[in-house]
């Protein structure tokens, strides 16, 4: 039953993701900040799919101990594709508010993102094998978390200031999204069943593309 329910809803969750992305980038007319949004969620999904491809094979067929090395590659690929989406949300934040400047705040967000890269590219992560070590997973996420926090501050600020309606959940998405997230990270290997807050982050993670997607129907008429 797992395998059945995780994996139709796995797959709604890409085809949805992506297929709002395309249109967003074919229908945000000149936009940039909307042809951001739909670049941001064809990341969102295209990344999330190196993972979860192969966890539904896994499911479907002989389990996870024979798909020890898909299964790391693709959480190693999502790791770094999900700091490019946060990134790219950072810039549709400095477009929608028409943010100017802001080096400083700018050269944040890289540095975080760097760090976080660099630190998902070491060896000692052990992507590739069945047992990764918890103190490394807890480090590469410290940028990822503190650039997501820089975020959530940006975006609730920014919504509350300019009285905008369409983005006022924004910073709400990304918050429970980490809160999702961070208990997986810490507990998931122990308590197995804490794995299933993936599904509420991923839920989550659609309600951001969607206020773009409700955003731009209504703004790019």
């Amino acid at each position: 039953m797992q395998a059945i329910v995780e994996t139709v809803f796995d797959a709604v969750y890409l085809v949805s993701v992506i297929t709002i992305g395309i249109l967003m980038i074919r229908g945000c007319k000149g936009s940039h900040q909307f042809k951001l949004f739909g670049l941001m969620a064809v990341v969102l999904g295209a990344g999330d799919s190196f993972h979860l491809i192969p966890r539904a094979l896994a499911l479907c067929t002989t389990g996870f101990e024979n798909f020890t090395v898909p299964l790391g590659l693709g959480k190693w690929i999502t790791s770094v594709t999900m700091t490019v989406f946060y990134v790219l949300l950072y810039y549709v934040w400095r477009e929608r508010y028409r943010v100017k400047g802001n080096n400083g705040l700018t050269a944040a967000v890289y540095g975080l993102a760097a760090v976080r890269v660099i630190l998902c590219m070491m060896p000692q992560n052990q992507w590739l094998s069945a047992e990764s070590p918890l103190s490394w997973g807890i480090y590469r996420n410290i940028p990822f978390a503190l650039m997501g926090l820089l975020i959530i501050v940006l975006f609730y600020r920014s919504a509350k200031e300019h009285d905008d309606a369409a983005f006022r959940w924004m910073w709400l998405t990304i918050v429970l999204s980490f809160g999702f997230y961070i208990p997986v990270v810490l507990w998931a290997n122990t308590v197995p069943m804490i794995g299933m807050l993936m599904i509420p982050k991923t839920c989550a993670y659609v309600w951001t593309v969607l206020i773009g997607y409700s955003a731009m129907k209504k703004e790019c008429k």
